[in-house]
């Protein structure tokens, strides 16, 4: 449902009436429950009703109508069984709990007079009250109704953002949901006359174009006199306010259709570049925590962040005439900077912090525009629609008073891992030892700890049930897989290293090799060991391969490289002579017999020769600080020429 709280159907109005969402209201449920013998009167009788009886099972009493089980949700008796329940204390009937009342004012009966000034408050309930004179003469008489002390207000505590409504033209699992923030601070106070408020707030729509008028003067358009409300948002250097008439207008659509609009009597949006990039925050909270900074950067996006301001303060002049007239003023500012640009203090000042129009946006919001101011008006003139399963609500809701007393609930205990054997520390500890051994590539000491702990050149790392050791078990996997050709080459020939062991995967060692270095250090073990050593076909590992072999391969690879290189830089020379003879014939032919040398460069040029030899970034770097360069000679310049202004 797409349908504008300031326009709604006319059916729909008459049959809407408020539904109450609340913690006391969800435990007192109506219920056709027995009544409790103490919680009435011996000898009275309950009068007849038409509909079914309303009861509270949290206090265990019935009530005639739903007016007066609305007040008893409301009472003080019903809060402290509220507050006793979720202390896990017992409850108390409505007899015991006047006696509680009447012990507490006998025990403030000596008090001073000076303790009771508080007393002329009717905001104040009388337990309330009670209880703030107990704490002060610091006699506390019960347990439980400290609890009920008047608290100061968290931040972020209060009512829920949406008020609901039902209507029965509707099923009865679906609400209807408005904000709480279109509503004044005088209305949200009248609970009970939310709907009669709601009905006065009907605008009826404005056509797109006003009829005309025979009289001699122009009428003012309705959009200026309709209610309207102001909304900007700030952050980030970007800035975006906008006036907007709650009446909705005729408009059509491309296809011809009429249908309802939005009437936006003004809007403007800004940009500057204040945050700093990748880095993040406003320059002025950078200069306030290390201290201003001197770079190009820095100075603009200092000048930006004053001309932002100076250039939303002279909007909100601007517009003052709007915003005075404005029923409600939504803001969002985030940053103290951004909040002291809106608020001020400062001379002419629009907007006021203790303004009681002043709102936030109720829901989550994007960068600030036009775009988005538009999409959050729709956002909070919409009406909202949920299905919920009110069944199961209220199963729960009966199920949880039900237990009067909280039960202990016995969380299962987790299963303690078993506790390692002698000999699983040791491996453990012979696994951490040969893995670091073999990671810093310390052929020397890989040795030697082998044979002073007498551990098998395949000796399984601990646990195998690792992913490390999953896929590397032996050190001669580990020193494959990370590409150490000495350790594999000292594995192989020096300790007697099997090449044919299979790791989890089923793969020898040789098939973790990465590089080439790796795999000749594999090749040369062959060559060095014999054929007769080890079954080198079910290792993987090629043909064997001697050092001298691979270095005269290496050197000539090397040097069929370079004469490949050689003779690359010989044609790119070439080329480059032939392009500077074309250029000096051209330079000698138009400068009248003028010499090579004398011919003067562009400033391209220059440019690509400073930047010759260097790395991309170092090219954008040297670019970055010519570009600001320019832009401080560029406000040297400007403030320069204001100066000349001024003195004359």
């Amino acid at each position: 449902m797409s349908v504008a709280i300031f326009d709604l159907p006319h059916e729909l109005l008459v049959t809407l009436h408020l539904k109450q969402h609340s913690l006391s209201e969800t435990l007192a449920t109506t219920v056709s429950s027995p009544i409790r013998d103490d919680a009435v009167d011996a000898g009275s009788e309950p009068k007849d009703t038409k509909g079914p009886s309303t009861s509270c099972l949290l206090c265990s009493a019935r009530f005639p109508d739903l007016q007066e089980q609305r007040r008893h949700v409301k009472s003080e008796w019903h809060n402290y069984n509220l507050k006793q329940k979720l202390r896990g204390h017992k409850l108390v009937t409505e007899t015991e709990f006047d006696k509680l009342v009447e012990d507490l004012d006998e025990s403030l009966s000596g008090s001073d007079s000076s303790d009771t000034d508080d007393d002329d408050d009717p905001k104040q309930s009388t337990l309330t009250t009670l209880l703030k004179k107990q704490a002060r003469i610091g006699q506390p008489e019960s347990e439980g109704l400290d609890d009920l002390s008047p608290k100061k207000r968290k931040r972020g505590s209060g009512k829920p953002p949406l008020i609901w409504f039902s209507t029965p033209l509707l099923p009865s699992n679906t609400s209807l949901g408005i904000y709480r923030a279109v509503f004044t601070v005088d209305e949200q106070e009248q609970d009970v006359d939310l709907v009669r408020i709601l009905r006065r707030k009907q605008l009826t729509p404005t056509p797109s174009r006003p009829p005309a008028d025979a009289s001699n003067g122009v009428p003012l358009p309705s959009v200026m006199t309709s209610p309207q409300i102001f909304m900007c948002m700030v952050g980030g250097g970007h800035f975006a306010g906008m006036i907007v008439s709650l009446a909705p207008k005729y408009g059509k659509k491309s296809t011809g259709v009429e249908e309802r609009q939005a009437t936006v009597i003004a809007h403007k949006t800004f940009h500057r570049y204040t945050t700093r990039r990748k880095q993040g925050g406003a320059q002025s909270s950078n200069d306030s925590a290390k201290g201003a900074a001197h770079s190009a950067g820095a100075s603009i996006r200092r000048y930006n962040e004053a001309a932002l301001e100076s250039e939303i303060r002279s909007l909100l002049t601007e517009w003052k005439d709007f915003i005075d007239k404005s029923q409600l003023i939504f803001v969002r500012a985030t940053g103290s900077s951004n909040r002291r640009t809106l608020f001020g203090p400062y001379d002419g000042q629009v907007l006021r912090r203790n303004d009681p129009r002043n709102r936030g946006f109720p829901f989550s919001t994007r960068r600030a525009t036009q775009a988005e101011l538009m999409r959050s008006f729709i956002e909070l003139t919409r009406v909202k629609v949920e299905v919920i399963d009110e069944a199961a609500l209220a199963a729960a809701a009966a199920a949880e008073a039900a237990s009067a007393t909280p039960k202990p609930v016995s969380t299962p205990s987790k299963p303690t891992p078993p506790k390692p054997s002698k000999e699983d520390e040791e491996a453990t500890l012979h696994t951490t030892q040969l893995q670091a051994l073999i990671r810093r590539s310390k052929v020397p000491g890989l040795l030697s700890y082998l044979t002073s702990n007498s551990l098998p050149t395949d000796f399984r790392f601990h646990p195998p049930s690792s992913q490390a050791n999953h896929h590397a078990p032996t050190p001669l996997h580990l020193a494959a897989s990370i590409n150490s050709p000495a350790v594999v080459s000292a594995l192989l020939v020096k300790a007697n290293a099997d090449p044919t062991t299979l790791n989890a995967e089923g793969k020898p060692a040789f098939a973790l090799a990465g590089d080439r270095a790796t795999r000749d250090a594999f090749r040369a073990a062959r060559s060095e060991l014999g054929e007769e050593k080890w079954d080198w076909t079910s290792s993987h590992i090629p043909s064997p391969l001697t050092k001298e072999e691979a270095q005269k391969r290496d050197a000539t690879e090397k040097a069929e490289a370079d004469k490949a290189e050689a003779e690359r830089r010989k044609v790119e020379e070439e080329k480059l002579k032939k392009i500077d003879d074309a250029r000096g014939g051209d330079a000698v032919r138009k400068g009248g017999g003028k010499a090579l040398g004398a011919v003067e460069k562009t400033g391209a040029e220059k440019r690509e020769e400073e930047s010759r030899g260097l790395t991309p970034e170092m090219r954008m770097r040297l670019e970055r600080e010519r570009r600001a360069r320019a832009a401080e000679a560029r406000m040297r310049g400007a403030g320069a020429g204001a100066g000349a202004g001024e003195g004359r």
